[in-house]
Order: C-alpha cells, then structure tokens, then sequence
C-alpha cells in the first residue's frame, strides 16, 4: 500500500512535493476552507468599525487590520471605542482575549527554534486561529521535510491578504449603507468559523475541560458590561485546563489515529 502523508487535514501523496515553493502552496491550499469562514468576519468588521454612533475613521479601520490583524480583538477593541472606553482597558482586554496565542505559540516552538529572527517575527505576527489550526498538523506530520516554515508562510500570507480585501471591502460598503451593519446578521460568520477551527482540536479529556468550562463561563457572564465576560470566561478556562492537565496526566496524549499507527 502507498504510504501517504497529512497536510494539515488533507492526504498527500509520498510524492507530494517539499520544496519552498511546493510547501507554500500547500499551505496556502489548506487554509483555503477556512478562508471561506472568514470572508464574511472581515467584510463585517470593516463596516461595523465605521458605522454606529461613534464610529473609526476608514484610515483607522485599515490601520488595525494592518497591524493589529487580529479578528476578535479588532471587533472588541472597535466596539469598546464606540461605547467610549478608555484606552487602557481597551488594551488589556484584547491582551486577555489573545492569551491563547501564548499557548499557540508555545505548542509551536519546539518546530520554529532553528528559525532566524527574520522568520520568527513575521510568522508570530501572522499567527492566527486558522493558521495555527492547518499549521500544526503540518509541523506534528511526520515527513522530513525540511520546508515546513514555508507552508505555515503560504497559510499566513493568505490569511493576512485576505483580511485585509475583506476589510477593505467592509469599509467601502459600510460608507456607502447607511444601515448600521450589525443589523446584517453576518456577525455570526466568527461564532462558526471559531467552531470549525477549535472542535476538531479538541482530543484530550483537559481540552474538553476547557472548552466547556470556558463556554458556559461565556453564557453565564455574557451580561457583563464591556466585554469583561470574556476575559472571565478566557481566565476560568484557562485554569481549568491547566487543574485538568494536571489531575488527569494519562490522559492528556493525543489519542493516535489509524493513519499515524500506520506510518510508524
């Protein structure tokens, strides 16, 4: 039988191809199904940053989907503005919310320490759900090439291009409705692209722990005011699979899938 290998989530072929280029395009490939979750994200959050009673400026708009480039904080840190909060709570509340990217960041490290600075600034940058949900899987696939780095590229550099012409796009509809967007509806597109991304990495029994405690956490203290649900709901969970990892040692491997036993 042929052996095959796993990008992301999608088989390959032994004879898939590892250089620089063949790995960038594979990784642009297999964010592509993610991309379509996050098209209707961007497009929204350009036109509700500049629309409502105290909206951004279109130039401010771009300018954190540029450096910024971060979903959920861009969509919190725009509405606390509207609601006139101050800057420093602004601040640390996406600080709060993007605590994950601490734990992406390190599940990632033992596969990006060879790295120069030149690649560990932009990748760090570029990181995002969707990336690191196709990335890791190619880092954790057992080939040996030597190119992965370039895969998680062609993942960023597409996820970056697209949120910014998806931005770009809000912002031009959102001048030109006169509507107020959230009444569109399309908000939801980030409720179920985060689904797609965060339950088919959930493998181990403290993962689960999380999840849930972070969910209901989120439900329970939804009516608190600016946003300070999330950061409770992002700390609770948090704790709670940290208590869990701990307690429940043996279970805390990934469980090994058919595919992966046969390769060894």
């Amino acid at each position: 039988m042929t052996q095959s290998h796993t990008f992301g989530s999608t088989p390959m072929a032994q004879t898939q191809d590892y250089s620089r280029r063949g790995e960038f395009i594979a990784g642009m490939k297999a964010t592509i199904p993610l991309i379509v979750g996050a098209i209707p994200f961007g497009i929204v959050f350009g036109a509700v940053a500049v629309t409502g009673d105290r909206p951004l400026s279109p130039e401010a708009a771009m300018g954190m989907s540029l450096f910024v480039f971060a979903g959920s904080a861009q969509f919190i840190g725009a509405g606390l503005f509207a609601g006139g909060v101050g800057t420093a709570l602004i601040v640390f509340t996406t600080f709060i919310v993007n605590l994950r990217h601490a734990l992406y960041s390190a599940s990632l490290a033992p596969y990006m320490k060879h790295l120069s600075q030149k690649w560990l600034l932009p990748l760090g940058f570029w990181l995002t759900d969707e990336t690191y949900a196709v990335t890791i899987g190619r880092y954790t696939n057992r080939d040996r090439s030597p190119y992965k780095h370039w895969y998680h590229l062609g993942s960023a550099v597409l996820m970056y291009t697209n949120w910014q012409i998806c931005t770009l796009i809000g912002v031009v509809a959102g001048q030109a409705v006169p509507d107020d967007a959230a009444e569109w509806g399309l908000e939801f597109a980030m409720v179920v692209t985060f689904i797609g991304i965060i339950v088919p990495l959930i493998r181990t029994r403290p993962m689960v722990v999380a999840a849930v405690v972070a969910g209901l956490s989120a439900l329970l203290f939804n009516g608190l005011e600016n946003q300070m649900g999330l950061m409770v709901a992002s700390v609770l969970g948090i704790i709670a699979g940290y208590v869990a990892e701990q307690t429940l040692p043996a279970s805390s491997q990934p469980v090994e899938t058919a595919e992966e036993a046969s390769h060894e």
